[in-house]
């Protein structure tokens, strides 16, 4: 019950905080998210809201990882698995106990797609000032990936396009 607490107040703060950068135009350009093995980064003026995840209805027919839909603030939105979806390593097995500590980002409205994306943590966000090092994504990459950063403490990060991955047509194509 802590742990739920302390998520809780980590995702208010986070909401808060990226409220705040979009309002003020704090140089803040990335949330940082991890997703099974990854750390990803998602471009703040294409992030939505983050919200915990709660009430999902699955929807059978759908691939492994479509988790279904969540009502958030009366609109219905697909949730899609981000560490299922990038198939990096082993896909985590999802116990009630992950899926409570989960939280879910929803794409900017400015996207106009009713989508959210489930990740396993919350890890702030992210000036260009945190990351010592950019490299391009090697040939073969998703069309999705952006640069792959690697932070001051060494550990790598991932730039998701969200806006590319909103029109990836695997991504959009739910059905099994």
């Amino acid at each position: 019950m802590a742990n739920r607490e302390a998520l809780r107040e980590l995702q208010t703060r986070l909401a808060n905080r990226l409220k705040a950068a979009r309002t003020e135009g704090v140089s803040v350009s990335w949330l940082a998210v991890r997703a099974g093995e990854g750390n990803y980064l998602f471009p703040l003026a294409l992030s939505g809201e983050i919200f915990p995840l709660t009430s999902l209805q699955v929807v059978p027919y759908s691939r492994q990882w479509f988790m279904g839909v969540i009502n958030l603030r009366g609109g219905l939105y697909g949730v899609v698995d981000l560490a299922r979806f990038m198939a990096i390593g082993t896909a985590p097995v999802r116990t009630e106990q992950s899926l409570a500590e989960s939280s879910v980002i929803t794409f900017n409205s400015a996207l106009e797609l009713n989508c959210a994306v489930m990740v396993d943590g919350l890890a702030g966000l992210r000036k260009r000032e945190a990351f010592s090092e950019a490299v391009a994504p090697p040939a073969g990459s998703p069309v999705y990936f952006g640069n792959k950063f690697t932070d001051l403490s060494g550990v790598q990060w991932q730039e998701i396009n969200l806006r590319t991955l909103s029109q990836f047509p695997e991504f959009l194509s739910i059905s099994a």
